[in-house]
Parts: C-alpha cells; structure tokens; sequence
C-alpha cells in the first residue's frame, strides 16, 4: 500500500486546519514509504528556517517508523545509540515527526509539522494522522 495524492491532499488539509485553528503558520511535509517527498505545504508567514526541520522531522519518523521524538530516546547521552541524530545525514528528534500507518498495518510514509512551538508541531502532525484514519 502507498500514500496516494488524495490522501496526501486530505493530510495536508487536515493539518492547514489545525494549524489555522491554533494561530501558528507551519511547515508541513509529507513523505512516500521510502522517505521521499510526497507533498509539501509552506502556509503564509511559517518560517523559512522551519522548511529543512518538517522535512527532516518526516524523514527520521519515516526512517525509524516511530514519531521523531521518540528517537531521541535512543540518540541522547547515556542512551542506547549516543549521537545517533548524526546518521543518516542528520535526524530532527524532536516533536512533529510522526509515522502514517493504514488501518490495515502497512507502513504509507510520514509528516512532519515545523514553525510552532514543539507541542504545537506535535499536535497539528496528530491532526493529520487522524485525517488518515476518517
């Protein structure tokens, strides 16, 4: 299973909304399975620093097929894999990086939400995960 456009449209709608409703212009990426760019939004004022960290948020939740803030439970000091966001090109472990999953288990790809403050990026990438699910 892939993610299709329409469900990229949907993703990235959901997560426009989210972020309209919170007051927070944002970055959103969305990426294939295999890591690559799908769709991107750049919405009116959300900074342009902000564009390499959603991309980069989506890329280690789509490399580690868990949220982007759970790898730094692995890469952080004393843990498990010390300076593991220095793989693979360089990680963004920190919130608004999540996986998209189908209700039937497969793996789609990932989003990754950049411009607010980490709990804002986190909650608007949650309402496009659950714009998946609808």
């Amino acid at each position: 299973m892939t993610l299709t456009q329409d469900q990229a449209e949907t993703l990235l709608a959901a997560a426009t909304a989210h972020a309209e409703t919170l007051g927070v212009p944002v970055n959103i990426a969305l990426l294939d399975d295999a890591a690559h760019l799908k769709a991107f939004v750049r919405m009116d004022g959300a900074v342009l620093g902000s564009i390499d960290v959603a991309m980069g948020k989506a890329r280690t939740a789509a490399l580690f097929r868990i949220s982007s803030a759970a790898v730094w439970d692995y890469c952080q000091p004393g843990a498990p894999a010390p300076n593991l966001q220095a793989s693979n090109g360089g990680l963004m472990p920190f919130p608004g990086g999540l996986p998209l999953v189908a209700t039937d288990g497969s793996f789609l790809g990932a989003v990754g939400v950049s411009g607010g403050a980490p709990s804002q990026d986190l909650e608007i990438a949650e309402a496009a995960v659950a714009a998946l699910h609808l």
